[in-house]
This record gives C-alpha cells, sequence and structure tokens, in this order.
C-alpha cells in the first residue's frame, strides 16, 4: 500500500478516534449506540475505537446503573480521569508554576519554580524543564503515561516552530523555547512526549475551552492581565493566532494618544494604562513594588492608591468595550493576577463597559472571573496539549504536512 494512502488512512482513523473523546468530555456517559450516532460512524467501527482507547487509558467504562427496566442496558462511557496525564507550564518573570492535570482538566499535582528576575531565557528554560522533569517523578510510569505538554509564554509565539519571538516583560527576543526544552528532556521520560508552546492569553482561552466548556461561551475572548495584558481569542473553537503569532496582543493596543510609555516602546498602551506598574506610577518611590504592596495599599484604605486602580479599572473597561466591538463576544473572561484585586480593580471596568453599552442601546456582553485562578495559564498550557492531540485536522503538524504538500 503506497505510504500517502496509508498516512491518510491513519489520520481518518485518529480523527474517528478524537471525535469520540471529544464527545464524551463534551457529553460524558454515552453508550457506544449514542456515540455511533453521534458521529455519524457505525456502530462496528465506534466498538472496535472504543475497544482501543479503553485499552489506551483515554476511557473508561463504568456499571450500569439499575433502573428496572427489561432489556440489557448499554454500558456508559467517561473520560479515564486517571491514566493519561496532561503537563502545563506558565513561565513568568520571576518563576514558572507547572501542573500535572487529568484529561478532563483535574490538578492532580502542581509546583512552582523560581529562577529569579533577570535570568537568561536559557537559564530559565533549563529551571523549567527541571521542575517538569520533578514533577513528571511524582508519578508511576506503569500506573500514568503524560501524553502532552503545554508551555504558556507572555509574549509573540511562533507554535509550528516552538518560538519566541518577543516578550518584552521578560527581555527575551527570538528564542527557540521548544529546541532548548527538547534539549533539557533528551534521554529522559518527557523525551518523546509531544510539546506545544503558545502565549500564555491564548492557553488560558483555551483552558476555557477545553476544561470548562459551554455552549454560550464562543466566541470568547479571554483577557489576561498581570505585568503585561493580553487576549486570548477563539472563534468557532479555533484558536486565533494570527499570521505572525502576535493575534491577542491587546496590551498593545493604543488607548491614549501621548499616553505613557510602554514595556513594547511604543506610547499609551493598554498594559501602560492598565497594568499593576500603571497602578503604582503615581505613587513616588512604588514603581517597582508589585500586587502584593498594592494589595496592601488598598487594605489600608489608601486614597491614592484607590484612585489608581480604580483608574486603571476604567480603562480596562475601555480596552473590554473595544474587544467587544471587535468580536461580538458571547462571553469575556477576564483572569491574571491583577484580578486579585478584586472589585477595586474590576468594577469600574464593568461600570466603564456596561456605560458604552448604554450609549449604544446594546447590551453588555457576559464578564466572568477565571475560575482557575492563579493556576490558569498553567492549567491552560495543559489543555493546549489536549486541544492538539485531539484536533489531529488542526494540529501544527497536520498543519506543517499540509504546506509540505503545496510546496
Amino acid at each position: 500500500m503506497p505510504v500517502e494512502a496509508t498516512g491518510s488512512q491513519q489520520l481518518l482513523k485518529d480523527i474517528n478516534r478524537m471525535a469520540l473523546v471529544r464527545h464524551l468530555c463534551a457529553k460524558p456517559g454515552q453508550s457506544r449506540a449514542d456515540l455511533a450516532t453521534a458521529v455519524g460512524l457505525t456502530k462496528s467501527t465506534v466498538s472496535a475505537l472504543v475497544r482501543d482507547l479503553v485499552a489506551e487509558g483515554w476511557l473508561e467504562e463504568r456499571e450500569v446503573v439499575a433502573t428496572g427496566d427489561l432489556g440489557r442496558r448499554p454500558t456508559p462511557l467517561f473520560i479515564d480521569p486517571a491514566r493519561l496525564l496532561l503537563l502545563g507550564a506558565e513561565v513568568d518573570i520571576d518563576s514558572a508554576r507547572v501542573v500535572a492535570t487529568s484529561l478532563t482538566g483535574e490538578v492532580k499535582a502542581h509546583a512552582v519554580a523560581s529562577h529569579g528576575p533577570g535570568k537568561s531565557a536559557k537559564a530559565s528554560i533549563a529551571s523549567l524543564a527541571t521542575a517538569l522533569l520533578k514533577l513528571r517523578r511524582q508519578f508511576d510510569a506503569t500506573q500514568h503515561r503524560i501524553i502532552g505538554i503545554g508551555v504558556g509564554l507572555p509574549g509573540g509565539v511562533d507554535e509550528a516552530e516552538g518560538f519566541l519571538h518577543f516578550a518584552p516583560n521578560l527581555g527575551w527576543s527570538e528564542v527557540p523555547v521548544g529546541a532548548l526544552l527538547r534539549e533539557k528532556f533528551a534521554g529522559t521520560a518527557l523525551a518523546d512526549v509531544p510539546l506545544f508552546v503558545q502565549n500564555e492569553a491564548d492557553v488560558a482561552a483555551l483552558g476555557e475551552l477545553e476544561f470548562n466548556p459551554s455552549p454560550l461561551t464562543d466566541p470568547l475572548l479571554y483577557v489576561s492581565i498581570n505585568q503585561g495584558v493580553g487576549a486570548g481569542v477563539i472563534v468557532g473553537c479555533r484558536l486565533l493566532t494570527g499570521h505572525r503569532g502576535f493575534a491577542g496582543e491587546v496590551g498593545h493596543i493604543v488607548l491614549q494618544l501621548g499616553g505613557p510609555q510602554c514595556s513594547c516602546g511604543r506610547s499609551g498602551c493598554a498594559e501602560a494604562l492598565i497594568g499593576p506598574r500603571a497602578m503604582l506610577r503615581s505613587l513616588p518611590g512604588s514603581e517597582t513594588e508589585g500586587l502584593n504592596e498594592i494589595r496592601a495599599r488598598l487594605a489600608a484604605g489608601h486614597a491614592g492608591q484607590t484612585a489608581a486602580v480604580r483608574q486603571a479599572g476604567e480603562y480596562l473597561g475601555v480596552l473590554l468595550n473595544n474587544l467587544a466591538a471587535a468580536y461580538d463576544p458571547a462571553c469575556i473572561v477576564v483572569g491574571g493576577a491583577a484580578v486579585e484585586l478584586g472589585d477595586a480593580f474590576l468594577q469600574p471596568a464593568l461600570q466603564t463597559l456596561a456605560g458604552y453599552a448604554a450609549a449604544a442601546r446594546l447590551a453588555p456582553p457576559t464578564v466572568r472571573v477565571s475560575s482557575f485562578g492563579s493556576d490558569a495559564v498553567a492549567i491552560g498550557a495543559a489543555a493546549l496539549a489536549r486541544y492538539r492531540l485531539t484536533r489531529p485536522l488542526i494540529s501544527t503538524a497536520a498543519m506543517d504536512a499540509v504546506a509540505r504538500e503545496a510546496a
């Protein structure tokens, strides 16, 4: 049989297998007959695929609950929550947060590895690799298998190449993150595990899509507010990355002509008006302080700090209005460390957004806070791995293959 035909058959099988997995992620407890109807395959094909998926650890069968009805009751199928694991990581300015999750997003283990601010990209990535390998060793290899690794980075990323173009808050540019991690994983238990690298807001958005699904959240915008400000955009269950991987860099949308200088070199960017540095700029000697200091001042009733946080929140409302106008989202999810400031920051944003909507005689978009808290990016990075592994047609490997054939 020609190699091309063999490859096409394997891709078709992978597509069908993962269609079953995705359907059970969204609607657990379906029977084989239910799945056959839902995905348009024959019952015999579904039975064969399910048998393999159960053996590999993707799915599990559970006991049928007695109902008193006559006849043989179908066996319900669920995503197996134990055997297959995903690793996710967030790279921040001075640390890396890593998690191991089940296929449905339950955190099985987590850790924070400090590398300190100002470390080189290579040293920080070496620290990240060490943290991921240490996390892997917490699990018995005979009982658990790591099937994918995701990494969220604060900057523009070429996912297909695993390449970070520019991360201003890290001071990194043109870093082959994927290749550096692969080098550190060589000869280890993670050497052959599929690795995916993407922007931090993009992976956090995927965390909401994969692990917190709802038919009422598409299109979905995830706005991440840490030292930087970014957004992940999902339309039709597809992640919008842009031509160069820079889609969603909303922190560098200019909101104020002649405004304060941003880390990117522009002036008046959203990041320079909304992020923690903006909340501290008007307070003498405070620009090097972080969110803990802001939180402490708010708790103490510091008038200047309260006003600065409110103004940053109002600019967040302006940004949310602009994004709502551009994308007409069903839901906007707000996450990141700054969200921990609570109502002092978020209420001005929501009030500003509602004011713009009322002026246009529109209902404001639904806005909620991320349900994953400080782990949102790390969990989202694990979700990135599930997203790519369970969608063979839009995996980076498949896209590369299509590009090669077109050439």
